[in-house]
């Protein structure tokens, strides 16, 4: 059982999983076969808050693989190095301890994020840069205090905007941009969402960003520089509400699963609702390649779906699950669920 899903590197599977409620393992597949190859195990379990339980306490976060070692969030706030030909722990970080933080309510969530020397997480309440070496941490930045209504759901990015390489973050309450050298916050926007459900990974298009919340609505911002600072301004906003799938985008165009279970297409130039579709399940997973999307819905569906900014156009449909939370993995011609 797992939120995390799968990842791909050469002949390998990595997966992560919440056992007994008591550890969170990592486990190393042979690619061909599915065979155990090692696992690790920590104890690092929790219980969420009761209106979070639904689709049980697991792990959330995806690991990330980097030169030989495996980054993995686990959900009492930690970050664990393992080294991925033996599954041995290089370093760990356990935030609540090393920064003094609050343990988050709904545990470690977002995806590590690995460029050059250095590994970005949010944790701690706050933003995190650590040496991907040693695990030290270099800075921390945008500080929102941990625990219930603290500690993102989302995950950062690098992305080019406005002329400036900078973090794309989003917390409970703010989108932001953020220097990867010193950890300075550029420009920020405060976004409304219910209970701070800012769930979804900022999206760069052009020198904008997009994002849409649970309880708020889609918004675009650009961003410009301006007397030597960095400014947003909301470009559009709409009604559409996201939840937990962050977007695909494709020729211009945001492809999005709604917090009513509806799909729909947005015009990120203008912010026009192209199209939304019939509801589906309450969370899908979503890879593009192309003028194609795959899309796995949470009721064990996995959609094929033609990007046609005209129409919707459902190309096929296969059954490989009833509860598919954990995010599909594509790997050349091959899928992992």
């Amino acid at each position: 059982p797992s939120y995390s899903g799968p990842i791909v590197v050469g002949d390998r599977v990595f997966t992560t999983q919440t056992k007994d409620r008591k550890f969170e393992v990592v486990t190393a597949h042979d690619r061909e076969t599915g065979k155990r190859l090692w696992e690790a195990q920590w104890e690092g379990a929790m219980s969420v808050p009761f209106f979070a339980k639904a689709n049980g306490d697991w792990i959330r976060s995806t690991p990330a693989y980097d030169d030989g070692r495996l980054y993995v969030g686990g959900m009492r706030d930690v970050l664990v190095c393992l080294d991925v030909e033996t599954g041995d722990v290089v370093w760990k970080v356990d935030f609540v301890k090393s920064l003094k933080s609050k343990l988050p309510a709904f545990g470690f969530v977002c995806s590590p994020l690995v460029q050059g020397d250095h590994v970005y997480v949010q944790a701690a309440g706050s933003l995190v840069k650590l040496d991907k070496r040693s695990g030290e941490v270099v800075w921390q930045s945008l500080k929102d205090g941990g625990g219930m209504f603290g500690s993102a759901f989302s995950s950062p990015v690098l992305g080019q905007v406005a002329g400036r390489e900078q973090l794309l973050v989003q917390t409970r309450s703010t989108l932001a941009g953020v220097d990867p050298s010193s950890g300075k916050e550029l420009w920020s926007e405060k976004i409304k969402a219910f209970r701070g459900m800012n769930i979804l990974t900022p999206t760069v298009h052009n020198d904008g960003v997009f994002t849409s919340s649970y309880g708020g609505r889609s918004l675009f911002f650009n961003i410009a520089e301006e007397d030597g600072k960095l400014t947003a301004n909301e470009s559009w906003d709409n009604k559409t509400q996201g939840y937990m799938s962050s977007p695909a985008i494709i020729d211009g165009h945001a492809y999005l699963h709604l917090r009513n279970q509806r799909f729909t297409c947005i015009n990120l130039e203008t912010g026009e609702i192209a199209w939304t579709t019939k509801p589906y399940g309450k969370y899908w997973s979503m890879a593009a390649s192309g003028d194609k999307l795959l899309a796995l819905d949470e009721r064990g569906e996995l959609l094929l779906i033609q990007a046609d900014p005209n129409e919707f156009k459902l190309l096929g449909t296969c059954n490989v699950g009833d509860n598919t939370w954990a995010h599909l993995a594509v790997s050349g011609n091959e899928v992992f669920i």
